[in-house]
């Protein structure tokens, strides 16, 4: 993190935050500063130490060092998320699209993976649940339309590894794959498919509190210190890229109108229905692999 970044995350959190304030005791003694605070957090964030590992090192107690970490996360994640921890807008898929094609996958979003954080406590109703799909179901995702092998599609794809299953919005690689075609388009999809596991693993580097077990035990401070960690790690990515003052961070704001309420089968639910049926297909997920094996090929031949 670079220093002018770091002065901008410790000015906007001290001037949110009341807590990161320094102040004066009854006694009139300075307390603890924003600078000793912010930097005993990130510390904790960047080498998953305890929290009377900053005694020494920045005079900050145990109780105080984890006090800090807490309302610094949850800060941040208050401050930021709208700007860094947003879904796609248009203008983002549209970009990714551009890319994925000249990588040879036409329609990609890109790669999905899952990292595991381990947490004793951590409920069992939550096993398999994900939310990644839920503006899709819901007809709220910008729309995805493009073409492969003379076939049109509208509904991008993730590459996936062989966990995930056969929906239209995964794409995975074939195992043990005979023929030129096949073992060309599961190379690239496996090379492909890197970005995610680099980026889990850049994560993990740059915050080792994520690296091991969790040593907090609510939570919402366990989502705090990951949501922290995401935006932390875009925001660097953001000031160390060359081209981050051209983004368009825009993005539209929802409708704040509450519909009725109704418990006769409308629209709405028939469509969320059709879109849920179809992000399940099992045969699209077939027929997209085949095409994309095919263009693929057609792709490296040209090359």
């Amino acid at each position: 993190m670079s220093r002018p970044l770091f002065l901008r995350i410790l000015n906007e959190v001290e001037v949110y935050e009341p807590y990161f304030v320094q102040r004066r005791d009854n006694a009139g003694r300075l307390g603890l500063s924003s600078m000793q605070k912010i930097t005993a957090a990130l510390r904790m964030l960047a080498y998953g130490v305890t929290g009377d590992f900053m005694d020494e090192y920045i005079r900050i107690g145990e109780s105080t060092a984890m006090e800090s970490l807490k309302k610094f996360c949850k800060t941040i994640v208050t401050i930021f998320s709208d700007e860094y921890l947003r879904s796609p807008n248009a203008n983002d898929i549209a970009r990714l699209l551009v890319v994925g094609e000249q990588r040879g996958f036409p329609g990609m979003l890109g790669s999905i993976d899952c990292m595991h954080w381990k947490w004793k406590n951590c409920p069992a109703a939550w096993k398999e649940r994900s939310f990644i799909f839920t503006e899709l179901a819901q007809g709220r995702a910008p729309p995805v339309n493009y073409t492969i092998n003379g076939n049109d599609y509208t509904m991008g794809y993730y590459l996936a590894d062989g966990i995930y299953p056969k929906w239209s919005t995964f794409v995975k690689t074939i195992p043990s794959p005979q023929g030129n075609k096949k073992k060309n388009f599961a190379r690239a999809q496996e090379s492909a498919r890197k970005d995610v596991e680099r980026a889990f693993g850049v994560l993990q580097q740059r915050f080792a509190i994520v690296r091991g077990p969790s040593r907090l035990f609510k939570v919402n401070d366990l989502t705090n210190i990951m949501k922290t960690c995401v935006i932390l790690h875009n925001m660097i990515i953001e000031d160390e890229r060359d081209d981050s003052q051209g983004l368009n961070m825009e993005y539209d704001q929802l409708d704040d109108d509450i519909p009725e309420l109704s418990r006769n089968p409308t629209n709405e639910f028939m469509n969320f229905i059709q879109r849920h049926h179809e992000i399940r297909d099992s045969s699209a997920h077939h027929h997209l692999q085949v095409d994309l094996i095919e263009h693929h090929w057609q792709f490296h031949s040209q090359q």
